[in-house]
């Protein structure tokens, strides 16, 4: 059951509305990192989860996702408000000023429309919790960027409260998952072949006009057969075979 309460999560106070970065703000609105997605795929994933803990910690989160939308839909509105009544601020984006009359809609700061394309749902809650903590950092980094084109100081007031609630949900659904007592590479049930997990092919070789190098790391050295590329070494073969036949 779901109760609105018609007070912000966050108050918004914008001083010097700006159209084109309200247009911005609409990525955490519609966007596929943003508050609505985030919203629908926690809550989501929380129906369908059968672990009661963290069931709740995802419909928790979920619903203050749908809090965060309010925020970040007001902030856009204000920011969007000349768009009703003058040309100049309308002619920058005919989409809002005058399908949606100078109003939030479900689009990104390009007008494409939301999709449930956007939602990362598998019903298998180490995976679910993976991605989670991924669209957590998305949608940090994407706060961050609209802070670095933001001048408006009560804007960035409630832009930095948003991006901060992404860094203490991560905490959480990296604890969660953490608390299930699995090996990091466990997923699933069914154990990966012994044969090819513990191989690294390095299929990026040779030097780059930029200095890159074939590199050595933990990504490929701790616990790891390291091979040359599969693709190399059948040419290796197919020219020392030819060289032989030659002969």
């Amino acid at each position: 059951m779901y109760h609105h309460v018609k007070e912000l999560m966050y108050t918004v106070h914008v001083d010097t509305p700006d159209p084109r970065f309200g247009n911005m703000l609409l990525e955490q609105f519609g966007g596929p990192n943003g508050e609505l997605a985030a919203a629908l795929q926690y809550s989501i994933q929380g129906l369908n989860c059968e672990d009661g803990e963290r069931k709740d910690m995802l419909m928790d989160i979920g619903t203050e996702e749908i809090s965060h939308l309010e925020v970040i839909g007001t902030l856009a509105r204000m920011h969007l408000k000349p768009t009703k009544k003058e040309r100049a601020a309308a002619e920058d984006n005919p989409l809002i000023s005058i399908v949606g009359g100078g109003g939030v809609g479900l689009v990104n700061s390009m007008g494409v429309a939301w999709t449930a394309d956007y939602l990362k749902i598998s019903g298998q809650i180490e995976v679910d919790l993976r991605s989670d903590i991924a669209a957590e950092a998305r949608a940090k980094i994407t706060y961050e960027r609209l802070l670095n084109f933001c001048e408006d100081p009560g804007s960035k007031d409630a832009l930095t409260f948003l991006m901060t609630r992404e860094i203490a949900h991560m905490k959480s659904f990296m604890r969660a998952l953490e608390s299930l007592g699995k090996d990091p590479l466990e997923v699933g049930q069914i154990p990966p072949d012994p044969k090819f997990v513990n191989k690294y092919f390095n299929d990026s070789t040779g030097t780059g006009p930029q200095g890159e190098t074939d590199a050595r790391g933990p990504w490929n050295m701790d616990g790891f057969e390291y091979e040359e590329s599969p693709v190399l070494a059948s040419v290796s073969r197919t020219v020392a075979s030819r060289q032989q036949h030659r002969r």
